[in-house]
């Protein structure tokens, strides 16, 4: 268990090192996030923190999830089970303090969407030449190279189809700068997700 805590994806920007070189961040909006439910090792059978993250209106929370978020006594729009050390109770505020510059995370999103795409851009398949009769077939995949045996395409070929809007994490990335104030975070490198989507920052897996 370690430190952990749920964010909002805010946007890109570049901040400066004492060197004057360039650092590439992404802005999280970590928190304020507060403590839903405490699982224990007793009653549980594993030890884990709920939190909750971003205020919803009441009547847009369903009866049996008004049960479950009253200890805690607010609506949370945005529930998640982290790993985190440390002893909890219902009610209780995690912000962005709980990490430090210098730490690495882990972060976790879901990926941008690209809906329908081929297998150029799925893939990055080369086209077919655009001279001596390619047709309109220049972005095709082309054969699949079955023939009468196996007389099928085997699972995991690369095809066109869905592409983005999975789940997405991007490991080891370290921490440049916390606002505690207003809980902004700003984590070297790009992390998954549009501008406004739901990310997970954690203590990472990875040793430095």
């Amino acid at each position: 268990m370690g430190k952990a805590i749920i964010g909002k994806k805010v946007g890109m920007t570049q901040l400066f090192n004492n060197d004057g070189k360039i650092i590439p961040v992404t802005v999280v909006e970590a928190g304020p996030c507060v403590v839903t439910q405490v699982k224990t090792e007793e009653k549980d059978g594993y030890a884990a923190v709920q939190l909750g993250f971003m205020d919803e209106k009441e009547n847009r929370v369903t009866k049996p999830m008004r049960g479950h978020l009253k200890p805690a006594g607010t609506m949370k729009k945005h529930l998640k089970e982290l790993d985190i050390s440390g002893s909890y109770a219902a009610g209780d505020v995690i912000t962005a303090s709980i990490f430090a510059e210098g730490d690495r995370v882990d972060v976790t999103g879901i990926s941008k969407g690209k809906g329908y795409a081929g297998v150029i851009k799925r893939h990055g398949f080369g086209r077919a030449r655009m001279t001596h009769g390619g047709g309109p077939v220049h972005r095709h995949q082309g054969s699949m190279g079955a023939n009468s045996d196996p007389s099928r395409v085997f699972p995991g070929k690369k095809m066109a189809g869905h592409m983005g809007c999975e789940q997405v994490t991007v490991a080891n990335l370290p921490i440049v700068k916390i606002d505690t104030e207003r809980n902004i975070i700003a984590v070297r490198g790009a992390i998954p997700g549009p501008r406004g989507g739901i990310v997970y920052l954690k203590n990472t897996v990875k040793k430095a």
